[in-house]
């Protein structure tokens, strides 16, 4: 008799806590969207997982500015990566890799674009 008992106080409160938790998720959703938070955090959510390296955060990890020829930032790709090659990490040698590759991409789109 107590177990039937204290078993149904515990399916009870667990159905309250999910209710309660359903409502909090909903009020938290509502006041989201009023502030735009939730169009942001969508937003980021879809840039972390698409993984994609922008090219601000490309142009930081090879250190080089807007205005760099597409022959500078070689030259500070072959450095970086040959240092890391030897003596430095696989992680962040894949990171300048994947700098270069980024940056490549959009030089190429303006190189594109550009009438000749």
């Amino acid at each position: 008799m107590a177990a039937k008992i204290l078993a149904n106080l515990v399916v009870m409160g667990g159905g309250i806590l999910a209710r309660a938790f359903v409502q909090a998720y909903r009020q938290a959703l509502a006041n989201a969207s009023k502030t735009g938070v939730a169009q942001e955090t969508v937003q980021n959510a879809v840039r972390r997982a698409s993984k994609a390296m922008t090219e601000q955060e490309a142009r930081q990890i090879l250190g080089v500015s807007e205005e760099t020829t597409w022959e500078e930032i070689l030259k500070k790709y072959d450095v970086l990566f040959e240092q890391n090659a030897k003596n430095g990490s696989f992680y962040i040698q894949s990171k300048v890799h994947r700098a270069k590759e980024c940056l490549e991409t959009a030089y190429r789109g303006k190189a594109d674009a550009s009438p000749s």
